[in-house]
């Protein structure tokens, strides 16, 4: 990922509004702190977990729940739009606003050639704006690390899941992924 420029909120909103941003050329941006950043396009692996995800979502979340992929989620305290893979959110309109930290139920990051930045700058961001359920989707060991209770702009704990170790999502207990849905035996 490499730093393009250094906007406010604003800044960025107006520059989306005005059409700065070609869709044709492909480039995936994220306003990080200020910066708009380039992010690493996706791969086969990547696409494939994030799909999984999605239709899990689909099966196992309630009708008040809204499922975004890729979509952006507003966090103006810290002048940042990340776009995590998966999202939950509390289902509502957001037309006229990206769902903040105080709508997300669940943020979940798939990670390959991401995975330190993913576990650092990003997991350090998502815990100062206070999202209590991050997971990372770590392709690399095949498991899922939750990050969870934010103080002070970290993660107080994280646990790693593997196999047939259920993965329980704080909003919704009742539901569960199980890693081995991501990797099948011998993948």
């Amino acid at each position: 990922m490499s730093t393009v420029a250094r906007l406010t909120l604003a800044e960025y909103d107006r520059m989306i509004a005005a059409g700065v941003f070609d869709e044709r050329d492909n480039r995936r941006l994220e306003l990080i702190r200020g910066e708009l950043r380039e992010m690493t396009p996706p791969g086969p692996e990547h696409d494939d977990l994030t799909d999984l995800l999605q239709e899990w979502s689909h099966t196992a979340v309630p009708d008040r729940v809204r499922i975004r992929i890729e979509k952006s989620l507003g966090l103006p305290s810290l002048q940042t739009v990340p776009q995590p893979d998966v999202a939950w959110v509390v289902k509502r309109d957001y037309r006229h606003a990206r769902p903040t930290a105080t709508d997300v139920l669940l943020v979940v990051e798939v990670a390959q050639s991401s995975l330190a930045y993913d576990r650092g700058e990003k997991a350090a961001m998502y815990a100062e704006a206070e999202i209590a359920d991050y997971w990372i989707v770590n392709n690399r060991q095949q498991c899922v690390e939750v990050y969870r209770d934010p103080e002070a702009g970290q993660y107080r704990s994280v646990q790693t899941f593997s196999g047939d170790q259920e993965v329980r999502p704080l909003a919704l207990p009742d539901v569960f992924l199980r890693p081995s849905m991501l990797w099948p035996p011998g993948t």
